[in-house]
């Protein structure tokens, strides 16, 4: 006879009942998505996570994120240029951006930043049109979602130049040092966790979790990407963000429950999610 192997389940932390969280970064309209959208939904809402912003990083992806947000209850969007992508950006593609972001399920700006790691970009055509983006953003009363891989002093400078920032915004996949931290925090920014927090070797960012005040913090999963442990290396999907909230709270020494409950107080407020 034939012996099957058997897919081993993922077992989840374990949560009280009625706890609920919301992934405030995915990527839903990435092909990783395309065959299960509606089963990684289904799981999503099974954990617990009840709610999913879905990120833009160009015109056709922003567009994408939309048309999932309009059809699915949970799930919101957000508008923008990735500066992997900013070199596409067209002068009349920004007239497309303002009227994208008046969508009623368009709930921030971004990902918009800088990437001194990948380098798609010519840096000057980042800051270029990380700018723009900002600007924009401002104008249109929207939170940001800023992408910053190893251009910390950059991003910082030009944000701090711009601001304030009345609508707030948020350090997205937050890869930075506590004393970083408290610069993010001085713009009125919230950061966000990614699954990395679990990863052995993630020591600076444990350390600035102990540090960050819980009601600046939110939780992502940057899905596909960054899974957490026992996850890491797979397919990164909202129900996973179970892992990344289980670490924060053993980090802060709270209960899993508590850093639920606020980390989603906190995404209501940034997002306005409270008015939709």
């Amino acid at each position: 006879m034939e012996k099957r192997t058997k897919k081993t389940e993922i077992v989840l932390p374990v949560a009280g009942h009625g706890t609920v969280l919301i992934d405030t970064h995915c990527h839903l309209d990435m092909s990783a998505y395309q065959a299960d959208c509606e089963a990684v939904l289904a799981r999503a809402l099974a954990a617990g996570v009840t709610r999913i912003i879905t990120v833009g990083i160009d015109l056709e992806s922003s567009r994408r994120a939309i048309g999932l947000a309009e059809q699915h209850a949970g799930v919101y969007a957000t508008v923008g240029v990735h500066p992997h992508n900013v070199a596409e950006l067209a002068e009349g593609d920004y007239a497309e951006l303002r009227v994208l972001c008046r969508h009623p399920k368009v709930v921030a700006y971004g990902e918009i930043g800088l990437d001194y790691v990948k380098n798609y970009a010519p840096v000057a055509l980042q800051k270029e049109h990380f700018v723009r983006q900002v600007a924009l953003a401002k104008e249109l009363q929207l939170p940001l979602v800023v992408h910053d891989r190893e251009a910390h002093d950059d991003i910082m400078e030009m944000l701090e130049a711009a601001g304030p920032f009345p609508a707030g915004g948020v350090m997205h996949c937050f890869s930075g040092d506590a004393t970083f931290a408290k610069r993010v925090l001085a713009l009125g920014f919230h950061i966000s966790i990614p699954g990395v927090v679990t990863f052995a070797k993630a020591g600076m960012l444990q350390e600035a979790v102990r540090e960050i005040p819980l009601d600046s913090l939110v939780l992502e999963t940057d899905g596909p990407f960054l899974a957490p442990v026992p996850q890491r290396g797979k397919r990164n999907e909202p129900r996973l963000l179970l892992f990344t909230a289980h670490k924060v709270a053993e980090l802060k020494g709270l209960s899993l429950e508590e850093v639920a409950r606020q980390t989603t107080r906190n995404a209501v407020r940034l997002f306005g999610l409270e008015e939709r």
